[in-house]
């Protein structure tokens, strides 16, 4: 916009005209002394024309002022007006910005909802698909002398044995973890029970009796000889699959086992986290006992107790832990004390751990210590 302020040279006319002003008064005030002698007519009106002269020139002043504060005035209102603009601009920027930040975090939250609840969905699917699995494994019953038992079969698989992270407070022995690769088998579905002991043996040598209770009081030797003539009845009666013969479970099958297998959940304990649902366990010496099977929440891979209720002899000897990857191990080659798994009745809640683990003299005997057969 053209400056209308400012002219002759660029001075405000508003100083222009006061100056003018000034100096016509000026003339003005000095005719008196000048023409003093006179009088004369012309001299009046000489002074009353300069005087009009000078009122028109500050009436000018005062009409170039009020245009100058006028103009001032008007820019300032301009100014304001624009910064007023600007800053509308600004918060409309600003809140646009918010907003398209909100809708594109609102968007982010959404679509990680989205995967968290496909991930979840997946993750649900596939429990289910193992849980399935794992209600539908196949199973092998076998007879004796009128008791049944159930045998399920364990996939075989890799997985990392002993002191994995969610074990708490594991003790050295469990040390240090190693991965190891077995071939499929099928292993107990509970313990022996004293009714399958006593249909193979003819006697029970259990200390808490019961039929569904597991047999403990069994030395390491007594179990071997237990398998053996176990083996000669399913023999004789045509039962014995062909290629394989019951025996005991190597650690790193019960373990496996114990694990879950395939369907391992990663629990601390066999079948969960929290004990009491799937063990009997910390029970007083004095009070406490075993208890029936199957009374308690099965695995991954519907196999019962094999948490708490009585202890269970492995082929093992026992012996310490390699880092070393290992295909089918068996143990030592020699030794003298047995390997036994899985905590008891008595047992305070680490010993009931899936890695756990216990020696004891094969020869020897307890009410804590029972069996789980394998083949």
């Amino acid at each position: 916009m053209k400056d209308e302020r400012k002219g002759l040279g660029g001075t405000s006319k508003k100083k222009w005209a006061i100056i003018i002003a000034v100096l016509v008064i000026g003339a003005v005030a000095a005719l008196p002394g000048t023409l003093s002698g006179g009088g004369s007519d012309d001299t009046a009106a000489e002074r009353e024309r300069l005087a009009a002269i000078a009122e028109e020139h500050r009436i000018e002043a005062e009409r170039l002022a009020a245009e100058q504060q006028r103009l001032e005035q008007e820019r300032l209102d301009q100014e304001a007006a624009e910064q007023q603009r600007l800053e509308r601009e600004r918060k409309a920027k600003e809140e646009a910005e918010r907003k398209a930040a909100a809708e594109a975090a609102e968007k982010r939250r959404k679509e990680e909802e989205r995967l968290a609840a496909e991930r979840k969905a997946k993750e649900e699917a596939e429990r289910k698909r193992k849980e399935a699995a794992s209600n539908s494994f196949s199973t092998r019953t076998f007879t004796v002398n009128g008791v049944s038992f159930k045998m399920v079969a364990v996939d075989g698989g890799t997985f990392t044995m002993g002191a994995t992270s969610e074990q708490q407070s594991p003790y050295d022995s469990e040390k240090p973890i190693h991965n190891v690769t077995l071939s499929d088998y099928y292993i107990g579905e509970t313990e022996v029970t004293q009714a399958l002991w006593e249909a193979v043996m003819g006697s029970n040598p259990s200390y808490f009796k019961g039929s569904d209770n597991p047999v403990e009081c069994v030395s390491y030797n007594d179990c071997v000889a237990f398998v053996k003539k176990l083996n000669e009845k399913l023999k004789a009666s045509g039962q014995l699959p062909a290629g394989r013969e019951f025996r005991l479970p190597t650690e790193a099958e019960w373990e496996f086992a114990a694990r879950g297998g395939n369907f391992s959940r990663g629990y601390q304990y066999s079948g969960s986290n929290t004990l009491s649902s799937v063990a009997w366990y910390g029970e007083s010496w004095n009070t406490g006992s075993t208890h029936p099977v199957k009374q308690k929440q099965a695995n991954e891979l519907g196999l019962y107790d094999m948490s708490g209720n009585v202890d269970e002899w492995c082929s093992d000897w026992y012996g310490a832990y390699s880092s070393s990857s290992q295909t089918n191990p068996k143990g030592p080659g020699s030794g003298s004390i047995r390997v036994y798994r899985g905590g008891c009745w008595s047992n305070y809640a680490g010993n009931c751990r899936v890695s756990n683990r216990n020696n004891y003299v094969p020869g020897n005997r307890s009410s804590n210590i029972g069996l789980r057969l394998c083949h």
